[in-house]
């Protein structure tokens, strides 16, 4: 079950970075940015929408945890949705700069890359004792690592298709 969706997701993100070129001149068109833009937050959306599938599908959650699981679940996938705007536009900065990039920008988006991945991690952290309150701590092991796995797929797929730093 998990391995249909995980396809779905991969799919959608490769659909995402497809959209999300590292062509200067494209990066540059205002319209074909308004463009880009629409697209990336439609496949978001449809991402989003697949994890809470694949989450749902793998938990089996008991009538009685599930009301209480949603809620927060919910609450976490907006705060992290937050955290990946800024990775979006990281990478978004990458594409436009990426046939001029400096030293030094290259060390700021460096920095911002990893901040961002450190917020994650401090958002799971948050979330730790707040899933374990409503449901049992497999369960709350269990979600983290769906949301890890399914986080470094797209990860994955975004790194295959950003192209390195030319040094």
């Amino acid at each position: 079950m998990i391995r249909k969706y995980l396809l779905s997701m991969s799919m959608a993100a490769m659909v995402i970075l497809t959209n999300v070129s590292v062509d200067h001149a494209q990066a540059q068109a205002t319209s074909a940015q308004n463009s880009v833009d629409q697209d990336i937050a439609l496949l978001r959306k449809d991402i989003r929408s697949d994890k809470k599938q694949i989450i749902s599908a793998n938990m089996q959650l008991t009538d009685a945890a599930a009301p209480k699981f949603w809620p927060v679940y919910d609450q976490y996938a907006a705060e992290l949705a937050k955290i990946n705007d800024a990775k979006v536009a990281a990478i978004k900065d990458y594409a436009a700069n990426y046939s001029t990039l400096t030293d030094d920008k290259a060390l700021a988006l460096t920095r911002q890359i990893i901040g961002i991945e450190e917020s994650v991690g401090q958002l799971r952290l948050k979330y730790v004792p707040i899933f374990s309150k409503v449901i049992s701590g497999k369960k709350t092991a269990l979600f983290f690592q769906l949301d890890r796995r399914l986080t470094w797929l797209v990860d994955l797929q975004v790194a295959s298709e950003v192209p390195l730093v030319e040094p």
